[in-house]
């Protein structure tokens, strides 16, 4: 049985220097409000995880325009302004991951894996320093996975298990980013009753879910 909690409590949970991943492509699907609480509580040092920086006020943007994050692992960065202004700066660190292989990273962090084997890196500056692996004559990057303190997702329906739905393409990485937080909190629209959501429209399990906040 998931807990519900307050955006607030959620926030409150997020300390300094701690990881997180943030769902959400171009801020659809993000845990906005639980986002904008945690720069409201001056949260700093965090090492973020997420598709793009988004845009200004939007997702994974929200925690950089207020200068939460140190270290930001993504795939693209430039439709934020003030995120390209503080990886110039100095004061954004930024790992580049290729979408599909971040997505799969994150799944690999979810379900024990210690990584994945992507030939999609092999011989550009992201796959520099890391472990070449032959499989049937042909070469792979081993890509490790990536797992975070909490993971901050969001959805549209969920029961008080912390089974959840997801509306069309809000759905992008929450069910990816589910497992692999240590700790996992779900914004979501609705919440009803164990027992009114039929099994079969069921996208994340609640075993993956520890909080709910009701959005």
């Amino acid at each position: 049985m998931a807990k519900i909690i307050t955006v607030e409590e959620a926030a409150s949970m997020i300390k300094d220097g701690m990881s997180v991943m943030v769902s959400g492509f171009w801020g659809v699907g993000a845990p906005d409000k639980i986002l904008h609480q945690i720069v409201a509580n001056g949260t700093k040092n965090l090492t973020a995880m997420s598709i793009s920086a988004s845009m200004p006020g939007r997702g994974s943007g929200i925690l950089i325009d207020g200068k939460c994050v140190s270290k930001f692992i993504a795939s693209f960065v430039g439709r934020n302004k003030e995120a390209a202004k503080q990886m110039e700066a100095g004061e954004l660190e930024v790992e580049f991951t290729p979408q599909g292989t971040l997505a799969e990273r994150c799944r690999a962090g979810g379900f024990g894996l210690g990584g994945i084997l992507t030939p999609t890196s092999l011989g550009t500056e992201l796959g520099e320093g890391k472990p070449i692996i032959e499989v049937d004559g042909k070469k792979y990057v081993l890509e490790t996975a990536l797992k975070a303190d909490f993971a901050l997702i969001k959805a549209n329906k969920a029961d008080k298990a912390g089974n959840l739905i997801y509306h069309k393409a809000t759905r992008n990485t929450n069910p990816l980013m589910a497992p692999a937080g240590k700790i996992t909190i779900c914004q979501v629209d609705e919440i009803v009753e164990i027992g009114e959501m039929d099994p079969n429209d069921v996208m994340t399990p609640g075993v993956f879910v520890d909080y709910l906040v009701q959005s």
